[in-house]
């Protein structure tokens, strides 16, 4: 009887620690924190309103309060190319709202005009019956057509004066309006609330004593900026806000100025958000994958990988990023680590996730260790095949020379892998560099529109010998000294790589560099190279 009690006891005891530990295990699997990577776009300096930097930040916000809001994914859309984009996002979204849900962050559907048809719904009442704010703002009724006056001065980076419809033939615009309810692909839970009121909306945000908003849905140049409950004034009243930009779409015409692919055009009104209103964020950091994109977005990928404190990547890749958009139809994205020599996140490079559907690599960074999974992005990357162009520093990219953090991944062999370098040190600044044609370079596609020579105002690289199996196209010459190799191809397996130890800051504004570079990106795309202007 003695053994058959006990046996009883150790079998309760197993029951009651499998209980304990799927609890434990449950409750690890929800996170104490959202762990966001915001982009946002300043000034270099107070004063110049002409160049902007990017800068990411990684922030920890509690779930329990930060709240989104889903803005105007109607059923149906006046504009039946608008209806397509907004079906085709809705599943994803309601993929990020289903894991913010579960983490314990408040879900606002906000179907602007059609709330009535939820009426009775435990969300919709709960929307009607939250308490007035005490701190109510002023205006929090009315549209926000500007944050500010240098907004409203600066005007919008899109022309969507003719309603935005991309179709062709154009949409008829105009009542009777289609829309009757949000999509039914986004799930409403009954824990959720329903409103199109900046009021209820601030007098949900309040009660819950939620500081931080996610903003999501359609369109960014109208509803998401400028209803009640939109950016501008979430951003004007005090909240955290900030855009899931890659979960939202904009009314753009591209037969309107600046005369750019729709997807384009998004990118420039988000780039609007994040030099006036707010930052942004992208679903992966809800659900671990790649950022959505639209199937019909068909412009090649360029990735910039930023993270150098000499020569100003942080300001000129912006610009150059701009114009491979506008000019050649683009889709650029950058990813900025930390500017500064001793900061203590120098290591940090968030988003390298990007590289898996990069069409291409650009480097531009000295002296990094990146955290393991984010150097396998990139060595996966290089792996595949896929090309790659490296600027001046990238030559020394991840070598911190053992001053990484502990467990960080350094790749010290880089340049002469990848490559095809042998970076060894520089002359000393001061002399300005000739540039000229190396031997049998006469005719390659990455020079096509080339004037040359040219001068550099860099201090040259010694990077000879350079490994056999690249291909030299310039030359680089100061006075008393060997020259060097300052611009090569290389084949790393089905890679293509363009390697070119300038980038001084004006090299960017030498127009024979900047073609140069217009070229190498193409050619390193197995793409037809431009015309030259």
């Amino acid at each position: 009887m003695n053994i058959r009690r006990f046996g009883i006891f150790i079998f309760v005891c197993i029951v009651l620690a499998s209980y304990c530990m799927s609890d434990s295990a449950k409750g690890m699997s929800s996170s104490d924190s959202l762990d966001l990577v915001t982009r946002s776009r300043t000034p270099p300096l107070p004063d110049d309103a002409s160049r902007f930097k990017v800068v990411q930040k990684k922030i920890e916000w509690d779930p329990k309060q930060t709240a989104i809001i889903i803005c105007d994914m109607w059923n149906e859309h006046w504009c039946k190319g608008a209806s397509k984009r907004t079906a085709e996002l809705a599943p994803y979204m309601n993929d990020v709202v289903s894991k913010a849900r579960d983490e314990g962050v408040f879900i606002i559907h906000a179907p602007s005009g059609t709330v009535k048809s939820y009426t009775g719904h435990p969300a919709r009442k709960r929307a009607e019956e939250a308490p007035k704010a005490a701190n109510l703002p002023d205006g929090i009724d009315k549209w926000c057509r500007w944050i500010d006056e240098k907004e409203e001065k600066i005007g919008y980076p899109i022309d969507h004066s003719d309603g935005g419809c991309d179709c062709l033939p154009t949409c008829k615009q105009g009542p009777p309006w289609p829309w009757k309810s949000q999509i039914d692909t986004i799930q409403i839970s009954d824990e959720d609330a329903i409103s199109d009121s900046g009021v209820e909306v601030w007098n949900l945000l309040e009660q819950r004593g939620i500081t931080n908003v996610i903003l999501m849905g359609v369109h960014t140049n109208m509803c998401v900026l400028g209803r009640p409950f939109g950016l501008r004034h979430m951003a004007k009243f005090g909240k955290n806000v900030v855009l899931m930009r890659d979960l939202t779409d904009t009314m753009y015409n591209s037969r309107m100025r600046p005369f750019v692919n729709h997807f384009t055009g998004t990118d420039l009104v988000v780039e609007h958000v994040e030099k006036y209103v707010c930052s942004t964020i992208t679903s992966t950091a809800f659900t671990g994958r790649p950022a959505f994109r639209f199937t019909n977005d068909n412009r090649p990928r360029v990735v910039f990988l930023s993270a150098e404190s000499e020569y100003s990547a942080v300001e000129i890749l912006p610009e150059f990023a701009h114009e491979l958009q506008i000019k050649y139809g683009l889709s650029c994205e950058i990813l900025q680590g930390s500017p500064e020599k001793q900061s203590e996140d120098r290591h940090e490079l968030a988003g390298l996730e990007a590289l898996t559907n990069a069409d291409l690599v650009v480097v531009f960074m000295r002296r990094r260790a990146l955290h393991p999974d984010q150097m396998k992005y990139f060595r996966d990357y290089v792996a595949a095949g896929k090309p790659l162009i490296a600027l001046r520093t990238a030559s020394h990219a991840f070598d911190a020379r053992g001053s990484a953090p502990k467990g960080y991944a350094e790749w010290p062999t880089f340049d002469p892998e990848v490559l095809g370098g042998n970076y060894h040190g520089h002359h000393g600044s001061g002399p300005t560099c000739t540039v000229t044609l190396a031997a049998n370079a006469e005719g390659h596609p990455i020079l096509a529109g080339v004037k040359l020579p040219f001068i550099s105002e860099g201090s040259l690289y010694k990077v000879r010998p350079l490994a056999e199996s690249t291909t030299q196209l310039l030359i680089g010459t100061i006075p008393d000294k060997e020259p060097e190799p300052v611009a090569w191809t290389h084949r790393v397996g089905q890679s293509r790589v363009f390697s070119t130890s300038l980038g001084h800051p004006d090299d960017f504004k030498n127009a024979s560099f900047r073609q140069t570079l217009i070229n190498a990106v193409f050619w390193a795309m197995n793409k037809p190279v431009p015309k030259p202007e």
